[in-house]
Parts: C-alpha cells; structure tokens; sequence
C-alpha cells in the first residue's frame, strides 16, 4: 500500500465517496474500469487501518441461498468476479487467480414453518439458476455423519459456488489498482455535507482538517455509521450497527470432512476453517444497535449459549479450544435487511450504498458495478438495482429477505 495521505491534492472532484471499506473500494474500482467515466474520484476513510471496520470481521463467505431473486443474481456475479479476477482486473499478472472453497451453506429447519420457508426459498434460487438441494434429515446424516439430526425436519444446500472465498485479496487489490488509475484515498473524516441554497444538491464537504471539498456527486458507503453520516446531509437512513460475536476453535476430534456453513436454528452458525479449525458466529438473544466504538465480547454469551449449541448439533465439537475471539458489526437495514442504493429523491447526487445486514462482502463486487453505473449513466446497464432504491423507504414497500443470518 502506499503511504497514508491525509490531506487531498485538489479541492473539487467529481466523485467523492465516503467510506474506504469494501463497498467504497468496490465502487471506486468499478468507476475507474468503465470505459465512460473519465472523472476524478476521491475516497475519505476515517481509519486506514480498517481494524474495527465490518469488511475485515467478516466470514468471507458468499451464498446463493436468498429468498429474492435479485439477491441470488448478485451473489452469482461475485462467484464469476471472484473466479476470474484475473481477468476482470485486466488480465494483471500480479493479481493471483482465486477460487470459492464451496463448501455450501447448510441451513437446518427443526419444524415446518421454516421447512416451508426453505422450499419457498428454494424455488426462487432453482429459477435463479442456483444449484441448491434440499435434504431429508436422513439423508444429511448420511452426507455429514457427525450432525445431531434428531430434531431436524429438512436440510437446505448448495454445493457449486457457495463457501468461502479470499476477500481480503480482492478488496486490497482494488484499492491498490484503482490509486494505480488515479483514484485518491484520504486518511480523513468527513464532518459537514454542505448543500446549496436550494437544498436539493450537494455542493461541497467539510473534512476534520478543515478543507471544503467540492464535489459533483457523494457516495455514502460508510457501512454502520451509515446514518451518522447521512444526518450531515438531512436524510434519514434506517441503517444502525449491530453486534456479531465470532470465534475460532480447534477441536480434539477435528470432523473428517468438510463442514458447510452451518446455520443452526438457533442462530448460531459455523463452518470449516481448514487445518482442524472452525469459525462460528452468533449473537445475543437481545441484538440492540450499539454504539459505533462498540466492540467489546460477550464472554458469557459462549459459555452459556454458543458452545452448549455447537456440542448439541456436532457432538465432536463437545472438546473444542478458542484460540481467537472478536466482536464486529453488521450494518443493519432495520427497514427490510436488504441494500440501499441509487439517489436520494429530492438530493439528487446524494447516492446511497447502505444497510447491506451482513451481506456486503459477497455483494460488493455487484454492488460497486451497479454503482459505478448508477454515476456514470443514470441507469443501471447490468442487474437492475432500482428496486432498492431509498423511494421504497419512503413510501414504506419493504422487500422482506428471509434468509438472513
């Protein structure tokens, strides 16, 4: 990476996105790789070292399994970014040729509403073109002896791109090619969205070093302090951070296969890590928004809830070993759990890219596209992102996920 700048070069810009993390870098790159955006970009990312930030406490995992279509075609475009970065990166010899670990992810159902759910779903991925399957108890004891299967009714999986994958690699390199095409990133923070006399555009930002900056267009992609920062502006946005504990352990008896991303009905999920290793994730009965420097572990929550349920559903998981713990957040659209996205009605080159409840690392890449589009053209040119406009906020048309986790 190149050297902390903190101060900018210029005073305008014609883009200027706030939030560094992997929506902005996303939506960066994607600017600077369209052939009709010829602009000046300009990144403010409040701490560089991206160490509370939710891209670097996350899974890195991607799914299909969603409820909506929309939803689906997005993770699909992450599986062929992902498979051939390369290539989408200009055939860049320095950029290493990446794969999805596809494990799958294993929803289990112990009664018939969510086995309902999990059929209902299914359709829509099947329709979608996903390879999802759905499972008989016995038949997933059969797959994955070492499950307690007793009280599940139905299984949900898919084995073809569906697992994990390296997000870190690519977020580092689209920040690093997208300074290499000229985009600047800022150690700085965003203090003031300055609009003008009229009120229905951005003129200008004010940065805690004191520079205004002119820009034509502003991109909130600042993940939880999403609403923090559109209250500069005036606007509303149900976005709030929310608390997701992981940890990883080591086990006595490491399984003898793959373990998919487990969600279990409690909530609790976890997966393979490699090497006798596994990562799992919950929260607590109470999810109440936390303060945005929140990042303090629930210690209790392990020994009374997460461990007791791992053992119960793997029962080789009753001697296991953390060796690392941390508390993130998710970004959480408590509207509907899904994105935020497109122009605000009245500010119109005010863009959101917002509330994406845990998703955002899978979605980034179909996210910053349709971004990149969104600025460039008006209009989205690849997967039709409007139906996740902030209008639905407004007028109140929830698009309600069902597979969050």
């Amino acid at each position: 990476m190149t050297t902390k700048t903190t101060l900018p070069a210029r005073s305008t810009y014609d883009v200027v996105i706030i939030g560094g993390g992997i929506m902005g870098a996303s939506s960066a790159w994607f600017l600077t790789d369209n052939p009709d955006f010829d602009g000046s970009v300009l990144v403010v990312e409040r701490d560089p070292t991206y160490a509370t930030a939710s891209t670097t406490h996350t899974n890195s995992c991607m799914r299909q399994q969603f409820s909506t279509e929309l939803n689906v075609h997005i993770s699909q475009f992450a599986a062929e970014f992902v498979k051939n970065i390369r290539s989408f990166m200009g055939d860049d010899t320095r950029i290493p040729e990446l794969s999805i670990r596809s494990f799958g992810y294993m929803y289990l159902a112990n009664n018939k509403a969510f086995a309902d759910v999990l059929w209902a779903n299914q359709k829509v991925q099947l329709a979608a073109g996903a390879a999802t399957q759905l499972m008989s108890a016995a038949e997933i004891k059969a797959a994955y002896p070492f499950y307690n299967v007793d009280d599940i009714t139905l299984g949900s999986i898919n084995l073809v791109d569906e697992g994990y994958w390296d997000g870190g690699a690519v977020f580092d390199w689209w920040r690093r090619q997208s300074r290499e095409r000229g985009v600047e990133y800022l150690s700085n923070e965003v203090v003031a969205i300055n609009k003008n006399a009229a009120g229905t555009s951005v003129d200008n930002v004010t940065l805690a070093s004191g520079e205004i900056i002119a820009c034509g267009k502003l991109v909130n992609a600042s993940g939880p302090r999403a609403a923090r920062t559109a209250q500069m502006a005036g606007i509303d946005v149900p976005v709030e951070p929310r608390k997701r504990y992981s940890w990883v352990f080591s086990a006595e008896q490491p399984l003898d296969r793959d373990l998919p991303l487990t969600i279990d009905p409690t909530g609790v999920h976890v997966r393979e890590n490699g090497g006798g290793t596994y990562q799992c994730g919950a929260h607590g009965n109470v999810d109440p928004a936390v303060d945005h420097d929140d990042f303090a572990m629930d210690h209790d929550l392990w020994q009374s809830h997460v461990w007791p349920v791992l053992a119960t559903r793997i029962p080789q998981f009753e001697a296991i070993r953390v060796t690392s713990e941390w508390a993130g957040h998710y970004a959480m659209n408590t509207f509907d759990q899904n994105a935020i996205m497109g122009s605000h009605p009245q500010l119109k080159n005010f863009i959101f890219l917002n509330g994406f409840s845990g998703h955002g690392l899978q979605q980034s890449p179909a996210m910053g596209r349709g971004t990149a589009e969104w600025i460039t053209y008006g209009e989205y040119r690849s997967l039709d992102m409007t139906s996740f406009h902030y209008d639905r906020i407004v007028e109140g048309r929830p698009i309600i996920e069902r597979a969050v986790i």
